[in-house]
């Protein structure tokens, strides 16, 4: 399995797929290269698709060390290198999206087009999740909880697949880790600068990640369009894939 290998060592997972122009593809919180199983062949029989498993999770390392969402994007440029990647279109969700809004501003140079999806510019700025929704995540049952995630992230109508719930074979350590990176995530006053031509995507009935967030960033950031898909949840990307995807590409191929 190829390897990128991260500035203070820490190895990382990373697979390449497709052919075309390059497209680094960025997962959420606590969670691998799997949270883009299903939509990733769509893009791949366009773009020379990269995924990688977040310091963490899956077959990279696991170090029990602070993480950032500016850790995470050095990571990302690391895997770039490895790959042999100058230059690539970039398309973050969740977590990935707030990893994103850092590799587009702190390394222009390294990103063509970029995608934030079902994200949040971070900080005092951002609208937050309700009380509601934090409890409904912290249940001491771990199936209550475990629900509560799927009804988060997708609509009653949804049958699966589900690989937006989570590495179940992350140390707890990391999860930690992982939570911490995404909730100290303040990327406000960078997004101005972000000079990559940027697609902001979310849900309308996100409540995990408020779709309230998608124009605070729009408008944030230079030239940026938003796009809202009716009815969906925080898993958009997946559920409503037949939507989603075609509306990515179509951006990323202009």
């Amino acid at each position: 399995m190829p390897h990128a290998r991260a500035a203070d060592g820490t190895a990382l997972f990373y697979s390449v797929e497709g052919s075309g122009p390059a497209l680094l593809l960025i997962a959420g919180q606590s969670n691998s290269s799997r949270w883009w199983s299903r939509v990733r062949p769509a893009f791949a029989e366009r773009f020379t698709t990269i995924v990688t498993d977040h310091r963490g999770t899956g077959a990279s390392d696991k170090p029990d060390i602070p993480y950032s969402t500016r850790l995470f994007a050095s990571d990302c440029v690391a895997v770039l290198d490895a790959a042999g990647v100058a230059k690539a279109h970039v398309y973050g969700t969740s977590m990935g999206g707030r990893i994103a809004q850092w590799l587009a501003a702190s390394h222009g140079e390294r990103v063509d087009r970029l995608v934030l999806g079902c994200t949040s510019p971070g900080g005092p700025h951002a609208i937050e999740r309700s009380a509601e929704v934090r409890r409904s995540l912290a249940q001491a049952d771990p199936m209550k909880a475990r629900r509560a995630l799927e009804e988060l992230m997708y609509t009653p109508a949804y049958r699966g697949p589900f690989n937006t719930l989570g590495d179940p074979d992350m140390p707890p350590y990391a999860r930690k880790r992982h939570l911490f990176a995404s909730a100290e995530h303040d990327a406000w006053d960078v997004l101005p600068s972000i000079t990559a031509p940027t697609l902001v995507v979310h849900g309308t009935d996100d409540v995990f990640n408020p779709a309230a967030n998608a124009p605070l960033i729009t408008e944030r950031i230079p030239g940026a369009r938003m796009h809202l898909i009716e009815g969906a949840r925080h898993g958009y990307f997946e559920e409503f894939a037949s939507v989603a995807t075609p509306l990515v590409v179509d951006f990323l191929s202009r």
